[in-house]
């Protein structure tokens, strides 16, 4: 399934970078940044269940927010991409 990860992390504490770096570094490993704050994945229902397990040890839910939208396994007709960065095809395959 994709989902849409966007998040908000207040850095008007001490903590706020620390929990920012943690947020961003939970995402990257499982999808794939699309803006600053903005993440797709695409993920099998229990990496969702530990991602956002993760997510939610991470952040402090009285200064910061994340938004998760689920778009399924039809996600490809509902997403429209204009502009400068180049699409990454998620499911495709990875030569390293």
């Amino acid at each position: 399934m994709m989902i849409l990860i966007t998040y908000d992390v207040s850095l008007e504490d001490t903590g706020g970078a620390k929990r920012l770096r943690g947020v961003a570094k939970a995402c990257e490993n499982l999808g794939q940044r699309v803006q600053k704050s903005v993440f797709e994945c695409i993920l099998e229902p229990d990496q969702y269940i530990r991602l956002k397990n993760k997510l939610l040890s991470v952040i402090d839910q009285e200064r910061d927010s994340i938004r998760i939208y689920h778009l399924g396994k039809n996600w490809e007709r509902r997403v429209e991409h204009f502009g400068l960065t180049p699409r990454f095809e998620q499911e495709g395959t990875i030569i390293l």
